[in-house]
């Protein structure tokens, strides 16, 4: 039953992203080699941290460079590259835990990860980094797909990526690339 009454539209503020240089001292920042696959991974695949943390070993295709996303948020697959540069370390990961017969490709002491796990190592490593912005894991999504639009990438591309299921999503990106805002000249000059 609908009264005929008029929700008030969602505020929509546009996202933290870090520069390109900030992902990099984040990274570096962090101090155990898992973690920092974990979060490089995330940055360079523009993961969700439940899709980080759900990412399974059969999911992966090292002949191809690519791997799966199953049944991510709306209940849908999406792929994603493998990064070349993360490659020999994905491997590496994998291998250990194939070892262990952990169908996961990231998991914990205790079984696998939290979300917490993810946005505590995220935040530490900022704070560590010396970044003042407010910083989260989903910031590594954001990043992602803003340095994607700064590179040129195809919207319709990115949107794919992203597995955002309406366009109008992933052009919230388009508000935050702050470099190619500083490529237009007024018509003043």
């Amino acid at each position: 039953m609908t009264l005929g009454i008029k929700r008030p539209k969602r505020e929509r503020r546009i996202p933290d992203v870090l520069t390109k240089e900030e992902v990099n001292r984040l990274i570096e920042a962090i101090p155990t080699k898992k973690s920092k696959l974990m979060v490089t991974l995330a940055y360079a695949c523009g993961f969700r941290v439940s899709e980080l943390i759900g990412l399974k070993v059969s999911n992966l295709n090292f002949e191809e460079m690519v791997g799966y996303i199953r049944q991510g948020k709306g209940r849908k697959d999406r792929m994603f590259n493998i990064p070349q540069r993360l490659l020999t370390k994905l491997k590496k990961q994998v291998e250990t835990q194939k070892e262990i017969g952990e169908e996961y490709v990231f998991s914990g002491k205790n079984g696998s990860l939290t979300d917490r796990n993810i946005q505590k190592i995220v935040r530490n490593a900022a704070k560590k980094a010396g970044i003042k912005k407010d910083v989260h894991p989903h910031t590594l999504r954001h990043s992602f797909a803003t340095h994607l639009l700064e590179n040129g990438t195809d919207i319709r591309m990115i949107q794919e990526l992203l597995g955002h299921a309406d366009l109008s999503t992933t052009q919230i990106y388009t508000h935050v690339s702050t470099e190619e805002l500083k490529k237009i000249h007024s018509p003043f000059d």
